[in-house]
């Protein structure tokens, strides 16, 4: 990746989280499973459809999730498609969150795609800023 270009693009996304049920039944009533369909807006435009599965504990403020999302689109007028990992922790209302491309995982103009996005909510609202780098294609 040393022919990289490193770029940032940002904008606002539409998430819309649905309850699905667990694979198991009997599991313990603080985890979560939930569907991801998302519409970003801004330097990425785009869908993006996915699942996460959640823990809550037994106190206030503390919480973790994982999620993999694949988004569509097109990324400063580049078109196709890729995968992000979510990592998120809550411990007593501090957050933590990582969002990072999964390796190999972008398709069409978006193959060699790497980076990290950062998500944030204020008033309600959702943004994000990507970080990314696209490699020379061979």
């Amino acid at each position: 990746m040393s022919d990289a270009v490193t770029r940032r693009a940002s904008g606002s996304f539409d998430v819309k989280l649905g309850p699905q049920p667990l694979s198991h039944s009997e599991a313990d009533p603080l985890l979560g499973r939930m569907s991801i369909d998302k519409q970003f807006h801004g330097e990425l435009e785009g869908m993006s459809q996915g699942e996460m599965l959640s823990a809550m504990t037994a106190v206030k403020g503390s919480a973790g999730y994982v999620a993999i999302e694949r988004v569509s689109g097109t990324l400063h007028g580049r078109s196709g498609s890729f995968v992000l990992q979510h990592i998120g922790t809550m411990t007593r209302g501090a957050p933590q969150l990582s969002v990072t491309v999964v390796p190999d995982s972008g398709t069409g103009e978006l193959a060699g795609l790497a980076g990290r996005m950062a998500i944030e909510i204020a008033d309600g609202r959702h943004s994000y800023t990507f970080d990314y780098a696209l490699g020379a294609t061979s």
